[in-house]
């Protein structure tokens, strides 16, 4: 396994709420993806579009803040205590691929675990627990 991340979820407001981060923890933002930048984006309100599909910010060594704006548009709610997910990046895809399946044993998969229009392989689910997990791989590039 090559790290394990929080994952957060905003209503609207994370590149409001990640520079607030960066003003503190110093860094730089990193793969920040609108919207608009989606397959889905054409099909979004005007004022949503912009909004943030995901971003990184690094923090320390080895350790990254992520985010999302939960448009509800989309399906999503914002409820504060469930607004996050656990982040595991894998070494290969045969691992992504255990830990998603044993992780969604007797819970719900929110996102089944294929390749994705940006490239990686991964996945969401809520394990029986109610904890909610993003399960995702690297290529390795070319």
């Amino acid at each position: 396994m090559k790290a394990i991340n929080p994952y957060l979820n905003f209503p609207g407001n994370t590149e409001e709420a990640f520079n607030f981060y960066k003003s503190i923890f110093g860094g730089e933002l990193v793969g920040l993806t609108r919207f608009s930048d989606t397959p889905e984006g054409g099909k979004l309100k005007p004022n949503e579009k912009e909004k943030l599909m995901h971003v990184s910010l690094p923090i320390g060594k080895n350790n990254t803040l992520m985010a999302t704006d939960a448009l509800e548009s989309m399906g999503h709610k914002v409820t504060p205590g469930t607004n996050f997910h656990i982040s595991i990046t894998t070494d290969s895809k045969e691992e992504a691929t255990k830990f998603f399946n044993g992780l969604s044993k007797g819970g719900k998969v929110t996102m089944p675990l294929a390749d994705t229009f940006w490239g990686d392989y991964f996945g969401m689910l809520t394990d029986k627990f109610g904890i909610q997990w993003m399960i995702n791989y690297t290529y390795p590039k070319a």
